[in-house]
């Protein structure tokens, strides 16, 4: 596909995934933009089409003398339960343009709009926020994003978290659970467990195993798992990122156990230490919705909630799909899968949350 920018010598097209020059070339834009995260990567969109089934869609925007000057990352999701969207991007928490310029982004946007129309997409999400423009839907009110420096040390890090919060730590340090960092089968296998444990507690659906491996697979060392032993008993992981000197621990989950032991609170301050060591400055907590205990949880270890601006489009008469946990029409989902057997929600669940997106 492309396009001419209104009177401008610019041109948008989809690129190419299976040119792994032409992805090189995107993942550096990306990287090179402030507002670049992980999910903007080509890595990322093509572990999620591998690992979910779905369709993964990059448009670039190229100025006359062929400079990259935008990049629009895609996920085409489709869904038995939850309908057809486009969304930039599939299963992560970033999102939308990334251009050069307000006048370029819009393009992009509208592009991106073309191309959910064509696939018989009626909405597009962008989890990131697009230039004014009436036809948007923008929600900035449910989720708040968590991120704070990290420390020089342990000592200085104890010290950004809070009084009450810092005293958790402290003990949960003097404990003899056993810390590994891995990328390894079994650290995807004891990260599995752990997580599908975690989620089906929640009442939500477990993301297949695969994407977890593909994710692992594309990024490199760019992510890795930390897990968190009772003698040889996983009771605690988390799948991270790391992109431009920010980690970012994206899959976490827990036990019961872990609750009672306080295995979380040792897993995320071993992350920071494995963080600095690395090269990181910066610690992305993630998003929570609003009013929620994870955002409470988060802001106990010294991050302040900051709104994540998100935007959507919807074709004329078509109701935007709701895939939101806590929305009333899921409550007795949610409460019903909570009982489930583990089982039956390991086998359950992937093909639940593969539509997700």
């Amino acid at each position: 596909m492309t396009l001419p920018l209104l009177d401008r010598p610019i041109a948008i097209r989809a690129a190419c995934l299976a040119d792994d020059a032409e992805r090189a070339w995107i993942d550096r834009y990306v990287r090179a933009h402030a507002g670049g995260t992980p999910f903007h990567l080509t890595a990322w969109g093509v572990a999620v089409a591998r690992g979910c089934g779905q369709t993964a869609h990059y448009l670039i925007a190229q100025a006359a003398d062929g400079r990259l000057c935008g990049v629009l990352a895609l996920t085409e999701i489709s869904s038995v339960l939850f309908g057809r969207a486009m969304v930039s991007v599939g299963f992560g928490v970033g999102g939308g343009p990334l251009a050069d310029d307000e006048a370029v982004a819009s393009a992009l946007a509208e592009a991106g709009w073309q191309l959910a129309m064509a696939r018989g997409c009626p909405t597009l999400e962008m989890r990131g926020p697009v230039p004014g423009d009436a036809r948007w839907h923008v929600d900035a009110t449910s989720y708040l994003g968590f991120v704070r420096p990290l420390a020089s040390d342990d000592a200085a890090e104890l010290q950004q978290i809070p009084r009450k919060q810092r005293a958790e730590v402290r003990k949960v340090l003097r404990s003899d659970l056993t810390i590994s960092v891995s990328r390894d089968q079994a650290a995807l296998d004891a990260h599995y467990s752990v997580y599908a444990r975690s989620v089906r507690n929640l009442g939500t659906p477990v993301f297949p195993a695969r994407l977890f491996r593909e994710v692992l697979a594309d990024f490199g060392t760019d992510a890795d798992i930390l897990i968190v032993r009772e003698g040889s008993t996983p009771v605690a992981g988390v799948l991270s990122l790391y992109m431009n000197g920010t980690v970012y621990p994206y899959w976490g989950g827990g036990t019961d156990r872990a609750r009672l032991i306080r295995a979380n609170d040792a897993m995320y301050f071993a992350l920071m230490r494995h963080a600095r060591k690395r090269g990181c400055t910066q610690f992305d907590f993630g998003r929570s919705k609003v009013g929620t205990g994870a955002a409470a949880f988060k802001k106990n270890w010294g991050f302040e909630g900051r709104p994540l601006v998100y935007a959507r489009r919807s074709a004329d008469g078509a109701a935007p799909r709701d895939i939101n946990p806590l929305s009333p029409q899921y409550r007795a989902m949610v409460a019903a899968w909570r009982r489930l057997p583990l089982w039956a929600a390991n086998l359950a669940g992937p093909w639940v949350a593969r539509g997700l997106g």
